[in-house]
């Protein structure tokens, strides 16, 4: 099997041993993307909005680095220090992914890297080359 990683500027660059994607058996891998800017690599300001749109931005930078739409994203997981934010994450999360909406899930954890409030990791399928 084939694999390669994918990696954006768009995105922060990983904070520990692993790559933003990895695409490999015709899907492409996410990994855990948090709230930080990608130019500073600092926590964005802002509370919780801020940090969910910025970690919708990153993931989608990222999946747009491997040549995907949101479209292709076929499973996503989201991390959430407070689950009293799921409906906040979720207005925000239809905005991004509109009518084609992957499969999902959202736990509350007691804590993520860097502090941050949220994080989302997930799951692309590659289209078939014509």
């Amino acid at each position: 099997m084939e694999k390669r990683t994918v990696s954006t500027d768009r995105a922060p660059a990983a904070i520990g041993p692993y790559s933003q994607a990895v695409a490999a058996g015709g899907f492409l891998f996410i990994s855990g993307q948090i709230p930080l800017d990608p130019a500073s690599g600092e926590v964005v300001d802002g509370g919780f909005p801020s940090q969910a749109q910025r970690v919708l931005d990153n993931f989608l930078a990222v999946v747009q680095a491997a040549g995907l739409k949101p479209e292709h994203v076929v499973r996503t997981t989201v991390y959430l220090t407070d689950l009293s934010r799921f409906q906040e994450f979720n207005a925000l999360y239809a905005e991004r992914f509109g009518s084609s909406l992957p499969a999902r899930a959202v736990v509350q954890v007691s804590a993520l890297p860097r502090g941050v409030e949220i994080e989302m990791d997930g799951i692309a399928v590659i289209p078939a080359e014509s």
